[in-house]
């Protein structure tokens, strides 16, 4: 199956329904006067956040929703059924945007189950009952139903992980993914193996944290260079970044100092999230001079950086001790002040 992570539809509510010009016809009950129901409200435009779903692959092949428009009014008095609610399933993690400049976030599903009254049907029309005055015993006329509402939205899929990698291309995330996680990630000796994110479940000492990996970094990507930086959306959510250097590089410091400059030019809060920094593919490098790698990085980046090697497995426990740390210090807080806010005395 394909990834996708954003797609543009078109989204519109039903119309009402048509009410009835309709008049009692009984015998023995002379100008038995109108009775003309009104007719049904029009379905409404609902987005629901469902399991199950991780890309919105599916959102390139249907990119028209309309929703059923209200049945017509009746004889008498009976209103017309209204039109069934289309509700569009989107994957945890999305957002409806609008169709401007600025890419408004107007919804933004989180939590599996959530749903959103996005677009309101049409009111049915009035039947000709409703236009009987003193003065108008016969009305003939009724009414059409109110249009529904349409626009064009964008959706965007942010990836819900607890854990998101970064680094420059080769600098062996793929390879991390993999040895760590249940995920089978491309890896090879070129950059931009990986072109699309990647989502992986790590389990370490009982415990479990989903990890993503996206496509490497270079400098330049907030103006577009190499994949750009579209993919940075899916390590927003994230509690912690995994900062992974290549010890075997060039300049090891300098990729550093390029990611941080990619992550500080994209904003959204990335700069300031906790960040555990590895030198990773430490199997290619002699010990000394990776003594004097990380002592070096250290003083750049005020962290004392871990020293990994995904291949051959050593060091990954101290890492990822330090991710689970992280992560399990953030949602302790998140489910503290989410008991201290429901409190009640009753």
């Amino acid at each position: 199956m394909h990834f996708l992570d954003q797609a543009k539809i078109f989204i519109s509510s039903g119309a009402g329904g048509p009410g009835a010009v309709s008049f009692r016809r009984e015998k023995y009950i002379e100008y038995g006067g109108p009775n003309g129901g009104n007719g049904g409200k029009g379905g409404d435009i609902v987005f629901e956040a469902v399991a199950g779903l991780n890309t919105l692959i599916d959102f390139r092949y249907t990119q028209h929703f309309r929703a059923p428009r209200g049945k017509g009014g009746a004889g008498q008095n009976m209103t017309g059924a209204g039109g069934p609610d289309l509700v569009i399933k989107v994957p945890v993690g999305t957002q409806v945007l609008a169709d401007d400049e600025e890419r408004t976030v107007l919804a933004d599903f989180t939590v599996e189950g959530q749903r959103v009254h996005f677009l309101k049907g049409g009111d049915g029309g009035r039947g000709n009952a409703t236009y009987k005055t003193s003065t108008n015993r016969t009305p003939r006329q009724h009414g059409t139903g109110w249009p529904g509402e349409e626009m064009y939205v964008w959706l965007r899929l942010k990836l819900l992980a607890d854990a998101g990698l970064v680094g420059l291309p080769n600098a062996g995330k793929s390879t991390f993914l993999n040895r760590t996680t249940n995920a089978v990630a491309k890896v090879g000796e070129y950059p931009f193996t990986t072109l699309r994110p990647q989502l992986g479940v790590v389990t370490h000492k009982g415990r479990e944290f989903v990890l993503a990996d996206i496509p490497g970094l270079i400098e330049g990507a907030a103006e577009g260079a190499g994949i750009g930086d579209r993919f940075l959306g899916h390590v927003e959510r994230t509690r912690v970044l995994l900062h992974l250097v290549d010890a075997a590089g060039e300049d090891p410091v300098e990729a550093y100092r390029i990611v941080r400059g990619e992550l500080e030019a994209y904003g959204a809060g990335l700069e300031d999230k906790p960040e555990v920094l590895a030198l990773s593919r430490a199997d290619l490098v002699e010990p000394k001079a990776m003594a004097k790698l990380a002592k070096k990085l250290s003083k750049v980046a005020g962290v004392e950086p871990y020293v990994v090697s995904a291949a051959t497995g050593d060091g990954l426990d101290p890492l990822l001790d330090a991710i689970l740390d992280r992560v399990g210090g953030e949602k302790a807080a998140e489910e503290e002040h989410v008991h201290e806010r429901e409190w009640s005395p009753l």
